[in-house]
């Protein structure tokens, strides 16, 4: 929105009716000429419609010419999100999402259990550090476990801690993950393949809020909150008899349930995109992004991997690239993973091109001459070719022929 003020340039105080304001906020604007003049915002008035409401701004940025008379305010409008940049490390403009980071920001208040499910590789653990960090627990410990990847028999040991000769193999005491969590959050992902003997002690644990170390009698009070993950139906579960029903309550007072990276797909060419960008400055290679047929590639995908899936194919291809745009080429070495449907001319042709390129290359053993005379092109357009599908014919010579 645009809102024109006149001021009087004898004055430091600007008088100024803005439609989009806070009732008596103060803000320092910039002159062209680099002085700050405070202005005062008048309140606003009423939205039509909707009586005791009024828009708050989400940002201002202003621009005065010092030379007119007329002074002009531009400002944007509030969002709940900024879609495109990250939250605690989640990159989302899915509504869904955006949602979804709405509830945990509430119950993150709450010091309620919390289950997060979905399937693997949607970021389970990276809701629960939102959560942990929107807290008021976000200064102390965050501590994550993956209950499947613990053998049972040193699961207790891992969560409750131990003494020394507790077992085989105790030569020293352990304080245990409950105690390194205290007063913060422990997460314990994969809760569905906890063994069901251990969920017995883990229900005692959460509903007297004590822990008794492994060869100990004594029990240790704690303030921790517990947040549960599973890729697992634990409805299902539990009425097979695999998980307590007692325990599934405990730990199911908050449910929040992350959508498959296939329901998100506005949001795959902002997770590649940033995915290619985060490997770019931690190797230190030129990489400008994807293609805009890659990015159609990657949207038209499966994804059964969910988000983990989608890094590890832009890994893969970030780290065969030489530099530049990441092309459909570069992520054909994951066709498979990707599910990618039959692709459009244009891909096919550029994928063509490039394994053309490619046969012709290794025929001559990177003599550019006689790949163009094969080619019927002369060498400048052969070599534009090249360029343009990153091909270096110095890769396809067998000993240092100087021609090219």
């Amino acid at each position: 929105m645009t809102t024109c003020i006149t001021a009087d340039r004898s004055k430091a105080l600007l008088q100024i009716q803005f439609h989009l304001s806070c009732p008596g906020n103060t803000r320092l604007i910039e002159t062209s000429a680099c002085t700050c003049l405070p202005v005062r915002l008048t309140p606003p008035p009423k939205l039509p419609g909707s009586p005791d409401k009024t828009l708050q701004p989400r940002a201002q940025l202003m621009r005065i010419d010092s030379d007119a008379a007329a002074l002009t305010v531009h400002t944007a409008l509030p969002r709940r999100h900024t879609p495109s940049s990250a939250q605690h490390g989640i990159l989302t403009r899915n509504e869904a999402m955006l949602t979804l980071l709405d509830q945990a920001r509430l119950v993150a208040r709450s010091e309620a259990s919390i289950l997060v499910q979905g399937e693997s590789g949607t970021g389970k653990e990276l809701l629960a550090r939102f959560i942990h960090q929107q807290s008021e627990r976000a200064r102390a410990p965050f501590i994550a476990l993956n209950c499947s990847a613990i053998p049972e028999g040193l699961l207790e040991s891992e969560l409750f801690g131990h003494v020394r000769g507790a077992f085989s193999g105790a030569t020293g005491s352990h304080p245990g993950l409950f105690a390194a969590a205290e007063g913060g959050t422990l997460f314990l992902d994969e809760i569905g393949d906890m063994p069901v003997s251990l969920q017995a002690k883990l229900l005692r644990v959460l509903q007297e809020r004590t822990v008794r170390a492994v060869g100990t009698s004594h029990h240790r009070p704690i303030d921790v909150r517990v947040i549960s993950a599973t890729h697992r139906n634990l409805e299902q579960e539990r009425a097979c008899g695999r998980f307590r029903e007692d325990l599934y309550y405990r730990i199911k007072v908050v449910s929040l349930e992350l959508p498959p990276l296939r329901e998100r797909t506005e949001d795959i060419p902002l997770l590649a995109e940033h995915f290619v960008k985060q490997i770019a400055q931690r190797d230190g290679k030129p990489l400008s992004g994807l293609s805009a047929a890659a990015l159609t590639a990657l949207c038209q995908a499966d994804w059964p991997g969910n988000v983990r899936q989608l890094q590890n194919v832009i890994e893969h291809a970030c780290a065969l690239s030489r530099g530049g745009v990441i092309s459909c080429v570069g992520l054909g070495a994951r066709k498979d993973e990707t599910s990618c449907p039959l692709p459009n001319f244009t891909e096919a042709r550029i994928r063509f091109e490039h394994d053309y390129l490619v046969r012709l290359l290794k025929l001559t053993a990177g003599r550019v001459s006689d790949a163009a005379r094969i080619a019927a092109r002369n060498r400048t357009e052969f070599y534009r070719l090249l360029q343009r599908h990153q091909l270096d014919p110095a890769r396809f010579r067998t000993g240092s022929d100087p021609r090219a």
